[in-house]
């Protein structure tokens, strides 16, 4: 179907047809099927040029650190059913600054408007507490999309997370 697809819906496809499912065997079958119609390079080059970038927000690492060391954290939880929403991010934003926003944030969007919501990416907490399920989340997000520093930076929360609550 994607073979006769040209330019920017071939992308939408390629997008949609084969999200990060950790399986690079969809998107090689894509891939494939896009180099034989000739739309290859510039499809996969557009692709690369639509996904997002993020790098290491410190202000939130120094946060979730702070949290680990005060005890204010969620051991087990299910991040999906606790996750905040989008009221959730616009009810803490009515009583607090973008500042204290960010710094519920692992990723920071690169090329994105400070105080805007699309800027702030990986939230690791419910804005009170860090979630262990929430960290575990952020590792899986960022290393299925590689992104490495928000990856490694989620990683040795995780570790510092386990060794203060003794998780061996």
């Amino acid at each position: 179907m994607t073979e006769c697809l040209p330019g920017a819906i071939g992308l939408l496809a390629l997008i949609f047809l084969a999200p990060g499912t950790g399986d690079s065997s969809s998107f090689r079958l894509i891939r494939d099927r896009h180099d034989r119609s000739g739309l290859a390079a510039s499809t996969l080059a557009a692709y690369r040029r639509v996904m997002a970038r993020y790098e290491v927000n410190p202000p939130a690492v120094e946060k979730a650190l702070r949290l680990i060391e005060g005890r204010q954290y969620v051991l087990q939880s299910e991040w999906g059913a606790v996750q905040p929403d989008a009221a959730a991010g616009n009810a803490f934003l009515e009583r607090h600054s973008w500042e204290e926003f960010s710094a519920w944030h692992l990723g920071l969007t690169v090329g994105a408007n400070d105080e805007t919501k699309a800027r702030y990416a990986f939230v690791f907490g419910d804005f009170r507490r860090l979630h262990r399920s929430a960290i575990i989340a952020c590792i899986y997000r960022a290393a299925e999309w590689r992104h490495k520093q928000v990856e490694l930076a989620a990683h040795e929360l995780l570790q510092e997370l386990d060794r203060r609550a003794g998780i061996t």
